[in-house]
């Protein structure tokens, strides 16, 4: 029988399987995905978000666990775990020596890349690389590997594991460690957390996914309904403003628009509707998928002039470009009058100090709503350039509750032999939310304990075992 099952291909499901076959047991990994889509969302990542308290070779300066605390605290709103996002971020500060052992290499950020030169790891050749990187090493230690295998159920006998289901077939497994991801690809589930808007609109129509389509939520429905104790809201995501050009599933980190905080965004009626300065784009890129799923149609214009240009990390597809605001308005399909008058109001409301986008400077607006209260500068130079917006969901929230050895708990009580690790469980740390790079903080810090935890558990059984033959 083998001792440890992952479920799951993704950079938590690795660093499980990895830890596990490390401790001595044998190990069966399941990817839901063919081997060319392998590795979930983490083939679409870029870095991971580090602790340190000096520099350390492609890490500047220090970022000291107090201060990723407080980032983590300021982005969810304090709906997280402190206990559990302390774990993270402590253990974000030691597993990089791990991560080089199996072929991860990291390398200085690119210029632009989001102010995080001092807070994030980058990984060379960004996520596919450390994907096949952890598989590669995964395959040279003797973790077997089985790519299209989808598990559609569990066995379980009072919370503890027996076996999975794939189809027909029967996976029995000492221990076993869920890491299949959220339900961001579950269009029918997305629309049931999203539910209806006072417009009569569906929200969820709308959304584009980031990420993988083989993210359905199978499993994680699964547990829900046989009883393992849930935390999060499904309405909850990792949902960024993205490129309304982009693809349906696994457009990545390249369909993301980064020049929000140097222009304006207004939605279909031509208005403003939140500050586009109010903190550094690392910090607030990941709340504006959520506002645009709120406005009208779910749609929204990120508006720049050509200022603005050479200070961010240009999209893929260029913006829609103009002579005028007007010709802007009219290319973009939105109210002229009102898209110029909401220009017009917000550039008169500008009090331009020393515009500086690497500080918190003192650019900002006044005597108009929203405010901008960081570099405010008016919208004159043309040319001009517009990029519509959709919600790009990357992963869900709503997932399984678990305690610091990353045990499915059953009415509070931890399962002896089932773990979970990465967005499986990643609303424990990120209620709402997101910081660059966290994602993948959490979910190396989780594989690596459950995998750990698994290994001990799947060597003790074996143990038992032979003292009960021996005896």
């Amino acid at each position: 029988m083998i001792d440890v099952l992952v479920i799951g291909g993704g950079n938590a499901a690795l660093c499980a399987a990895l830890m596990a076959r490390e401790a001595g047991a044998s190990v069966l990994l399941l990817e839901a995905a063919p081997r060319e889509w392998r590795g979930g969302n983490s083939q679409h990542t870029r870095n991971l978000r580090c602790m340190h308290d000096a520099p350390q070779d492609v890490l500047i300066e220090a970022y000291p666990e107090e201060e990723y605390w407080q980032d983590l605290l300021k982005v969810t709103g304090g709906i997280t775990n402190e206990h559990l996002a302390r774990l993270v971020i402590r253990e974000s500060s030691t597993c990089r020596d791990w991560m080089r052992k199996h072929g991860v290499n990291f390398q200085p950020p690119l210029s632009g890349a989001l102010h995080v030169a001092r807070t994030n790891a980058f990984f060379m050749g960004g996520g596919k690389a450390l994907v096949n990187a952890y598989y590669r090493s995964a395959e040279a230690l003797g973790v077997q590997i089985r790519y299209d295998t989808l598990v559609d159920s569990l066995e379980l006998d009072n919370g503890r594991f027996v076996a999975a289901r794939v189809g027909d077939e029967r996976i029995a497994a000492r221990t076993c460690v869920l890491a299949a991801g959220g339900f961001e690809s579950n269009r029918e589930w997305l629309r049931e957390a999203w539910g209806q808007n006072e417009r009569g609109e569906w929200p969820a129509d709308n959304f584009l996914i980031r990420g993988t389509r083989f993210n359905t939520g199978v499993l994680l429905k699964f547990m829900i309904e046989a009883g393992a104790d849930t935390i999060g809201d499904p309405s909850q995501s990792h949902c960024v403003a993205i490129d309304a050009r982009a693809p349906l599933y696994d457009g990545g980190i390249c369909t993301r628009i980064d020049c929000v905080s140097l222009g304006v965004v207004v939605n279909r009626d031509a208005c403003r509707f939140y500050d586009e300065g109010e903190d550094f784009w690392p910090k607030r890129y990941a709340i504006w998928g959520r506002l645009t799923a709120m406005q009208p149609g779910q749609i929204a214009y990120s508006i720049i002039d050509s200022k603005a240009v050479g200070r961010f990390m240009p999209p893929v597809f260029p913006g829609v470009q103009a002579d005028t605001l007007p010709e802007l308005a009219r290319k973009l399909g939105l109210d002229e009058a009102r898209f110029v008058q909401t220009l017009s109001d917000y550039n008169a409301a500008c009090r331009v100090g020393t515009f500086d986008h690497t500080q918190l400077d003192d650019c900002h607006t006044e005597g108009v709503q929203p405010a901008k209260t960081h570099w405010a500068r008016p919208i004159d130079t043309p040319p001009y350039y517009g990029y519509a917006l959709r919600p790009g969901i990357t992963f869900t929230y709503l997932g399984l509750k678990v305690d610091d050895t990353a045990a499915v708990r059953f009415g509070d009580r931890p399962s002896d032999n089932l773990f979970v690790a990465g967005e499986m469980m990643a609303g424990n740390v990120l209620g709402k939310g997101y910081t660059a790079g966290v994602g993948m903080s959490i979910g190396t810090a989780f594989g690596r304990i459950a995998g750990t935890q698994a290994a001990a558990a799947a060597l003790a059984q074996r143990a038992t075992g032979a003292q009960r033959e021996a005896a």
